[in-house]
């Protein structure tokens, strides 16, 4: 949009003091209470499709192409960030990622504990191998970096002064910002109600009626740690879809996220070690997970057309337009549509608030 960063973050800052006024106002949980259950199913569906297709991306088995997508080719031209690729960079590292999937494939079939986390570390070790035969060879330029941890500068933590409270409070009362601040919000708050739907799904946390107990804590913990995140220089603090590893594991408690809290904290002074971790690595992960979260699909009532087909366009739009909050602005607008239409809508209680959202969502295409 043309801003300095200083106003973005002021705008993440401004978006956290909203989040949690329609927190504590219990507006954005009277929004995910109002989504139906079959649709709150395709949420957590779509989410399964979304991640995978990154991991695809991230592994370079997907590419851009003349179809907008293709697979990588093993002895074809491929560009990569306007680079030529090789296979002693991008090749092999396609090849490992596959080895990733079926690796962790098997480790889940074999219901091995911690079957993502080896079949990360089993993929990179790999990859260090391929290193030290020479069949990889990092090429930073398109972003293959070295696999070997780098302890050249020590294990100290990164400063925060370059960023610490650089917020720029001049332009907030303009309508340019406040175009900003609704843009911000309404990504964050969708991205978050669509990933809170879909890991408490998987995690068999949803009530019959769709709703999640305690939800309110969840809300309030997410708004609070945007209006942090902008005063510490970062992006807005969101929920992410990647929480779905851990729910794959096990995780159903605040245990598990206390315990993860407190090993990021550790993972600042062993950054170089996170960082040697190679995207190759990490993608079959986020294949698996995807397959995880596609078991939902079992959930949405299929012999009720009006139900099913947004759920359909929700699922689809999620990976198709690279966005959660997109998918779940498609699903709500054709549910609305679907069953108001049809005259559906006589038969099933659908909320005052969906059709308040659907109109909403209408007038964001329109005018933004």
């Amino acid at each position: 949009m043309g801003y300095e960063w200083q106003v973005a973050l002021t705008a993440v800052f401004v978006e956290g003091i909203i989040f949690i006024i329609l927190s504590l106002t219990n507006v954005r949980e009277a929004i995910f209470n109002a989504i139906p259950y079959n649709l709150k199913a395709a949420v957590s569906v779509g989410i399964g499709l979304f991640i995978a297709f990154i991991g695809l991306q991230n592994a370079k088995i997907v590419i851009g192409g003349a179809t907008l997508i293709e697979l990588y080719s093993l002895d074809g031209y491929n560009d990569v960030n306007g680079v030529e690729a090789t296979f002693n960079d991008v090749g092999i590292t396609v090849i490992l990622a596959v080895a990733g999937i079926i690796i962790t494939g098997i480790l889940v079939i074999r219901n091995i504990k911690g079957n993502i986390l080896w079949g990360i570390l089993i993929t990179w070790i790999l990859g260090i191998i391929c290193q030290f035969a020479g069949i990889y060879v990092p090429n930073p330029e398109i972003g293959f970096y070295n696999l070997l941890p780098d302890f050249s500068n020590g294990l100290s933590v990164p400063s925060l002064a370059p960023v610490l409270g650089k917020l720029d409070f001049s332009g907030i009362f303009t309508l340019n910002f406040a175009v900003v601040i609704f843009a911000f919000l309404f990504v964050d708050m969708f991205d978050t109600i669509g990933t809170l739907i879909g890991v408490s799904s998987k995690a068999g946390m949803l009530d019959k009626e769709g709703k999640l107990p305690r939800i309110k804590g969840a809300l309030l913990a997410d708004a609070v740690a945007t209006m942090a995140g902008a005063v510490l220089g970062t992006t807005t603090t969101t929920t992410f879809v990647e929480s779905a590893s851990g729910v794959s594991e096990g995780g159903r408690t605040g245990l598990t996220a206390v315990t993860t809290a407190i090993l990021f904290g550790l993972a600042l002074f062993l950054s170089p070690i996170f960082l040697a971790i190679p995207s190759f690595a990490t993608a079959p992960a986020l294949v698996v997970v995807g397959f995880y979260m596609l078991t939902n699909v079992a959930n949405i009532d299929f012999k009720d057309i009006a139900e099913a087909l947004p759920c359909y366009i929700c699922i689809g739009a999620m990976p198709f337009f690279y966005s959660i909050s997109e998918g779940i602005s498609m699903g709500v607008i054709s549910y609305v549509a679907l069953n108001l239409l049809t005259g559906k809508y006589k038969e099933k209680k659908i909320s005052i608030l969906m059709y308040v959202l659907a109109v909403l969502f209408v007038l964001k295409y329109i005018f933004l």
